[in-house]
């Protein structure tokens, strides 16, 4: 029970660096279970008020009107229900901030250590430890108190904004953005496909709308929604069709809505509070965290109680003994680990941010810097983020007008997200064309688009009462809705015939690098008011549209600046394989295999995870197949990164190890994301990832020199203690030691790092620390024992009355070695020649080196039970630090060649 308690406890702590990070989608597997039950009955009676009102009646509940608030009553509603935020999204104040850095297992075990230490009448050792846990806890508090005022203003570069209507503006009322947060009740706002739903929301008009709410409900298709106030009396209010809530998202369609809850008055606030109360999965950078901790834990927990044994048989003296291995106990915790973890996330954000990479969650650097594969869609990446309308034909390849302008009424009248071919399309059409095309027909009806047909229409009318439904769609799920080809002037059957001809056509454009998208067309009955799916049949084949998507300059270095830092790019696209080879080939990316999604369902997981291995480009995929390939892939060991920026790219942003996305992306996919890059381009991404090896390299410096230093003294105070017949160092100097050793780590998160360590990813491997401690660690001891020696036969310091002598010359020799050792094992070079440490980091070992030093003829060398040194013993300092730091560095190059140096 202790042990899973504790895992508790460390699982709680590292998920919350810093606390401001806060992102909803971590909450959500979570909410499903908990969606039907547990919110207030009140939240749900109001709900279903709303639900059942009549417009008029929504008005006056919430002082609103048809025109919106205005901003004087905007903000006073602001005051009496506060920000647009849930209670896990609200800053903590400074007193509770401040106990929650205090609260982790390290600070927790010293607190034990110093309550036994004054219980016991030592004072003194209970003050010192009492000032490490100071210094621990106010060193992390202000380094987070730092990070959360730079992670608050990077996220306010990319936080979500609503489409809001206010009156009484000089503008005469329109729709204008303003961030979530500051939405309220009443207020009004306009959704569109790609949306997230804001707050707790009432329809007030919708047009073919479709909610996604899985995250509440657990529903995998979306949920259509519509307006007007519901007659029967339902009792779950995420049935009521004419209510959205806060976390969900707009997957087509579009709407006008009032706001009826915010903040922790919303069904997701309500449910949150449950959730986060609840400890969630933890993610590869706690479980890497919560490995190494455990490592340094379980050999503090093994060593302290061998030290007391020894030194209880040897010395006989058991009270002094047990105070003794407390000291041991508390030299061999690593306190400064939560505070090197912060401020090398902190640094790391910073600097990203300088790159143009904004950061949601700080441990999503270090995921960033194990990523080994990269997911990408090519649109935006590896092509240019404009596509241009090349050709527009009739379906035997022959210029067609006609085709053009009914690509152009379906782009022009469809009310969903206008995606680069829409706007291609209508920057085709000439102002000169669009202007009567536009006065002849006018719009009755729209069938949006979604990602299961791939197609979407639009149905218009002309003044003489002709109706036509107008529909574009990827190629091959429009040839299934197609049973007539225009030929000219005629209408034919399309027959195996046509069909064979049609598809050389569309070879020959793709082949040629254009996506090609086919346009097809009907008449209906014009007095038909609502139109669905199932109408998108018979359909006359009119042609098609073909656009070519050039290939970004900067593509091709990017792509081989990648490959050279050991990330894998897979392409992940819903257009067809020959256009995705095209491209891939135009930027230089090899491409060992091709995959459709046709093929993907076909396979069960396992077979996909051995195809996905060697595969480069998978095409046509729906959006779970996307998710399904990044799964996969992170099952076979991959730390898996997707960039994405769609609607359709929102599953698998969850699904990966780390979600990428861009700042023009639709609302679901940046709210989906960890990382959002500001300019969309794989040589951004390749900065990134440099910026967070460096930031985890800088951490995993201070756990490798803690742990192998820790595991040498340990080896050198049992040794010294079977064979001295007093104590090697007492335990006020262990203490002491430890404080100084601490202080002298502050600066590694800002240390420079190695070219070579940049190069390949970067990822936990807590068997490699523990080889890493073992190895190094008893190189100490040697240098040790022989200062035992020198003590002892040299100086004579063989006596009890002797034993202050001994004391301080080990005290000074352990000090001065532990600070070197940083730099020795900061780079796999030779330190202060080949990799010179940050002028920070040297700074803080020299100003650490000078007083210790000036520690033995001061004062205070009195109050620690120290005593000056005589001359003599200065060369010999000199020459077993210039050995220690000699066979350290021998002993470095025979590791490297065998185990490598991560």
């Amino acid at each position: 029970m202790i042990k899973i308690y504790a895992r508790q406890l460390f699982t709680r702590f590292y998920r919350h660096l810093p606390r401001r990070l806060f992102q909803r989608d971590l909450m959500l597997d979570g909410l499903k279970t908990n969606a039907r039950r547990g919110v207030p009955a009140a939240l749900a009676r109001i709900c279903l008020e709303c639900a059942q009102a009549s417009v008029p009646a929504l008005y006056m509940r919430f002082a609103s009107r048809p025109q919106g608030l205005d901003e004087a009553e905007a903000a006073a509603a602001r005051r009496r229900y506060g920000l647009n935020n849930v209670a896990a999204e609200q800053p903590l104040t400074w007193r509770r901030h401040l106990w929650a850095c205090y609260r982790n297992p390290f600070n927790i075990l010293l607190t034990v250590l110093g309550i036994v230490s004054y219980g016991t009448d030592d004072t003194i050792a209970a003050v010192v430890i009492a000032l490490m846990v100071m210094i621990a806890t106010l060193l992390n508090f202000i380094q987070e108190a730092r990070s959360n005022r730079a992670a608050d203003a990077l996220k306010a570069m990319v936080s979500n904004t609503a489409t809001v209507l206010r009156a009484g503006r000089p503008d005469g009322g329109v729709y204008h953005e303003i961030a979530m947060d500051q939405l309220v009740p009443g207020d009004i706002v306009k959704l569109a496909a790609g949306d997230m739903i804001p707050a707790d929301l009432r329809l007030l008009q919708a047009r073919d709308l479709f909610i996604g709410q899985a995250a509440l409900t657990g529903e995998a298709l979306p949920v259509e929604k519509k307006a007007g106030a519901l007659n029967d009396r339902p009792t779950n209010p995420l049935e009521c069709g004419n209510l959205c809530f806060m976390g969900t998202n707009v997957i087509s369609g579009t709407a006008l809505a009032m706001v009826i809850g915010t903040g922790d008055r919303t069904w997701f606030g309500q449910l949150a509070e449950q959730s986060t109360s609840q400890c969630a999965p933890p993610n590869a950078f706690q479980l890497g965290i919560s490995r190494v901790s455990w490592l340094l834990i379980r050999f503090m927990l093994v060593m302290t109680p061998v030290v007391l044994l020894v030194n209880g048989f040897t010395k006989g003296d058991w009270w002094e003994a047990a105070l003794f291995s407390l000291s041991v106990a508390v030299g061999l915790t690593p306190e400064m680990l939560p505070m090197i973890v912060t401020s090398s996330l902190a640094k790391g954000a910073v600097q990203l941010s300088r790159q143009k990479v904004i950061v949601k969650r700080l441990d999503a650097i270090q995921n960033f810097g194990a990523m080994d594969i990269l997911c990408t869609d090519k649109t935006g990446t590896l092509t240019q983020d404009k596509i241009v309308l090349a050709s527009h034909i009739d379906a035997f390849g022959h210029r067609s007008e006609r085709v053009l302008e009914n690509a152009w009424l379906n782009s022009h009248h469809q009310t969903g997200l206008k995606n680069l071919l829409d706007k291609a399309v209508q920057e085709k059409m000439a102002d000169d064309a669009a202007g009567p095309a536009l006065a002849r027909w006018r719009k009755i009806d729209e069938i949006p688009f979604d990602f299961e047909r791939r197609r979407m229409s639009v149905i218009v009318a002309d003044g003489g009462g002709q109706a036509h439904l107008i529909c574009k769609g990827a190629l091959e799920e429009m040839l299934g809705v197609c049973s007539r080809v225009r030929h000219g002037d005629q209408i034919v059957p399309l027959s195996a015939g046509l069909l064979a001809q049609i598809g050389e056509v569309t070879a020959g454009l793709s082949l040629q690098g254009l996506r090609v998208v086919a346009v097809a067309a009907r008449p209906v009955a014009a007095d038909r008011g609502d139109f669905s799916r199932l109408d998108e049949s018979d359909l006359i084949l009119e042609g098609y549209i073909a656009f070519l998507d050039p290939p970004k300059e900067s593509a091709a270095p990017a792509l081989e600046a990648l490959a050279k830092h050991g990330i894998q790019v897979k392409i992940l696209t819903g257009d067809n394989e020959r256009v995705a080879a095209k491209v891939c080939r135009d930027v230089g990316l090899s491409v060992n295999r091709m995959l459709t999604g046709d093929e993907i369902e076909g396979m069960d997981d396992r077979q996909l995870g051995l195809i996905a291995r060697v595969t480069t480009v998978f095409a046509k995929l729906t959006p779970l197949q996307k998710a399904r390939i990044v799964s996969a892939l992170r099952r076979d060991g991959h730390v898996v990164g997707f960039m994405g920026d769609g609607i359709n790219d929102a599953p698998a942003l969850r699904a990966a190890d780390i979600g990428i996305s861009v700042d023009s992306a639709v609302d679901i996919a940046k709210e989906a994301a960890d990382i959002i890059l500001l300019e969309k381009s794989l040589m951004v991404l390749e900065e990134g990832v440099i910026e967070g090896r460096r930031t985890f390299v800088n951490m995993m410096k201070y756990i490798r020199m803690t742990a192998s230093s820790n595991f040498g003294n340990v080896f050198s105070v049992l040794v010294a203690s079977a064979f001295l017949p007093f104590l090697p160092m007492l335990p006020l100097h262990l203490l002491v030691q430890n404080l100084i050793y601490d202080i002298s780590q502050i600066a590694i998160p800002f240390d420079k790092v190695d070219e070579e360590q940049l190069r390949r990813p970067q990822g936990w491997r807590s068997g490699e620390l523990g080889r890493f401690m073992v190895f190094f660690g008893p190189i100490s001891s040697i240098f040790d024992i022989l200062t035992f020696g020198l003590m002892w036969w040299v100086f004579k310091a063989n006596t009890q009355e002797q034993q202050g002598l001994f004391q301080t010359g080990w005290f000074v020799v352990g000090v001065l070695s532990q600070t070197l050792i940083v730099h020795m094992l900061r780079t796999r070079k030779i330190p202060f020649l080949q990799s010179r440490p940050s002028w920070a980091l040297g700074v803080t070992t020299l100003a650490v080196m000078m007083a210790t030093i000036g520690m033995t003829f001061t004062p205070v060398a009195g109050f620690l039970h120290l005593q000056a040194l005589p001359g003599g013993y200065w060369p010999w300092l000199v020459a077993i630090l210039a050995g220690y730091m000699a066979l350290v560095q021998s002993m470095k190059g025979w590791y490297v060649r065998r185990y490598g140096w991560q």
